[in-house]
């Protein structure tokens, strides 16, 4: 039997990992993490995020909860451990979590679109709970990830989950390569209405419980208004300009703003405008038409790589491969060439995507499998 550190958010999916866990023959120690601030919350394992055309949603919706890891998730959490019959810990993570919102508001505040959640993975989920499941001398840390680990004769691959609407994968790719044999995703091979009919037939109480929104700090639902209020001593207001150069208005600073956006602009055109770019430099916001938006190509860094090879070969400098990427957590992969340059890769797509933004995930998929991915320094124009 082994022992697995569960992350255990108080959401239903996270709750049902714990019994499938129990089901596999595991010993399992939940977690809950504390992130010590009352005005903000922690990032969720569960979180899903609704569907968006081209940038994170910002705004509650009706099936789904604004933030997680509140004392009230606790309480779900430690429910739901009692039920189980399974230990219950809270970790009090408040200075891993202010690192999760100073890299939030720093990259606002340079013109970036931050990804919080997928650093949260990287830092804490699949970071410090290592730590933790090493003192308490566990074997593996799981969570509530809708996604996938499969062996096969050469390697453990990381896939997409089953239900491929709540496909968390994109989410995991900069996990470290070595961290695979120690991770379980129980709830990637099932689907989230057979999760919620698990929970009832346990008599959860989490069962119908919303899903958490994937920015979930931000409760206000206004990322611009949370950066300011942390970084009050500096002037990000400037410009609202046209792709041709005309000054349409002006914005109180460029954390409100980030590519693809549409609504908020502040200003009237009388037709769709999108954010095509941000310049940190000037402190213009730069707006256009939709087809303004299309990119052709991006160059990515800060690369992590989860397999050792592609097409049979070992990853080096001059590669170049076909695979699908992903620029967003909810857009759709789409197929490009990639071409590795020591340690960045530029990504050329064969049609033109809308949304690219610096600041975000690109992540690279053959077929279902995450080969790597990094972190989307810039980009080309059509």
């Amino acid at each position: 039997m082994s022992r697995v550190v569960l992350a255990m958010s108080g959401g239903v999916d996270s709750s049902v990992a714990a019994h499938l866990l129990l089901e596999q023959g595991h010993e399992v120690i939940g977690v809950f993490m504390r992130h010590g601030e009352k005005a903000v919350t922690a990032c969720s394992i569960d979180g899903q995020r609704e569907n968006s055309t081209l940038l994170p949603v910002l705004n509650p919706r009706a099936d789904h909860k604004q933030g997680c890891c509140s004392a009230l998730d606790a309480e779900d959490g430690r429910r739901v451990a009692d039920r189980l019959g399974i230990p219950f810990y809270a970790l009090n993570l408040e200075e891993e979590f202010r690192q999760i919102v100073d890299y939030f508001v720093d990259e606002y505040t340079h013109g970036r679109t931050p990804n919080p959640c997928v650093q949260c993975n990287n830092w804490i989920k699949f970071g410090k709970l290592f730590d933790y499941a090493d003192s308490v001398g566990a074997e593996f840390v799981a969570t509530g990830h809708y996604a996938r680990l499969i062996a096969d004769e050469h390697e453990l691959r990381l896939i997409r989950g089953h239900d491929l609407s709540k496909d968390q994968s994109y989410a995991l790719f900069g996990i470290r390569r070595d961290y695979l044999q120690r991770m379980l995703l129980p709830v990637g091979h099932y689907d989230k209405t057979t999760i919620r009919k698990i929970a009832g037939q346990l008599g959860l109480n989490v069962a119908e419980k919303k899903d958490s929104q994937e920015i979930c700090f931000v409760t206000s639902g206004h990322h611009g208004d949370f950066v300011r209020a942390r970084q009050d001593d500096i002037d990000t207001s400037g410009e609202i300009v046209t792709t041709a150069g005309q000054v349409v208005g002006h914005h109180p600073g460029i954390e409100g703003f980030t590519i693809g956006q549409r609504k908020g602009l502040g200003v009237a055109m009388g037709e769709p405008y999108f954010v095509t770019k941000i310049d940190a430099s000037t402190n213009q916001v730069v707006i256009g038409k939709k087809q303004e938006l299309g990119r052709q190509q991006l160059t990515a860094e800060k690369l992590n790589w989860l397999v050792e090879s592609i097409d049979g070969k070992d990853i080096q400098s001059g590669d170049e491969f076909r695979c699908a990427a992903q620029i967003r957590y909810n857009s759709r992969a789409a197929a490009a060439t990639i071409e590795i340059r020591d340690d960045q890769f530029v990504v050329k797509f064969d049609e033109p995507q809308f949304g690219v933004a610096p600041g975000q995930a690109v992540v690279l998929y053959s077929e279902q499998q995450v080969l790597g991915g990094g972190w989307i320094k810039d980009f080309d124009m059509v």
